[in-house]
């Protein structure tokens, strides 16, 4: 791939500077992550379904519902409802997570990648008239590469992220990923990434002189 070939706005953005790399990823999202939250929605969206039919299969059936709140017996029914408003609001609120999880598991499963270049001192994402610019100082260094047979992909561990709780031990940092996804030629560029990475590194250097 060339200049030529990219967006206007990109151009702009490289302007003068030296192109390392560009390529153009097939998905904005690693399959295996889609795929990850497609299954979760899935298994979520079957256990919620199970309360759902326990409390309301009872109304299909213009029965009456029988259940307990705050210790005290409670009934609804077609002709009554007020009592299941609240379970229902509760329950609802489940179904809707699931739901939402599910399209967005679709959505990034057929969303498509965009255009990735790499400079002398920052990697830059464009996708959609989106421009995504990370300095390479921001990057750790580490970086996994997982091969197929035609294609590649690259995730890219920034420097910032969260700290998420464990419910058995102490918190932990959880890095943020810039994904770059079913490439060509990923060895080579993971190479230039490493470089660039390691040159614009931020760490001071520490040096031991021996003397004597």
């Amino acid at each position: 791939m060339n200049l030529s070939s990219i967006p206007r706005d990109l151009k702009t953005v490289i302007d003068s500077e030296q192109v390392d790399f560009l390529v153009k990823s097939k998905r904005n999202h690693p399959i295996k992550k889609s795929i990850a939250i497609l299954l979760f929605s899935l298994f979520w969206n079957g256990f919620v379904s199970i309360f759902v039919v326990a409390f309301f299969g009872p109304l299909f059936k213009k029965e009456e519902v029988h259940f307990t709140s705050n210790g005290t017996a409670m009934v609804g029914s077609l002709d009554n409802l007020e009592p299941l408003l609240f379970p229902g609001l509760i329950i609802g609120l489940f179904v809707i997570i699931g739901i939402a999880m599910l399209i967005w598991g679709m959505f990034m499963l057929f969303q498509k990648g965009g255009y990735f270049v790499g400079t002398e001192n920052r990697l830059i994402k464009y996708r959609k008239g989106t421009i995504e610019i990370k300095d390479w100082e921001q990057f750790s260094g580490n970086i996994q590469i997982k091969k197929n047979r035609n294609s590649g992909n690259l995730e890219l561990e920034l420097r910032t992220g969260k700290m998420r709780n464990r419910k058995n031990g102490s918190n932990h940092f959880v890095p943020d990923i810039i994904y770059i996804s079913q490439i060509d030629n990923v060895f080579d560029i993971e190479k230039k990434c490493r470089t660039r990475i390691k040159e614009n590194d931020p760490t001071p250097v520490v040096r031991t002189d021996n003397y004597g």
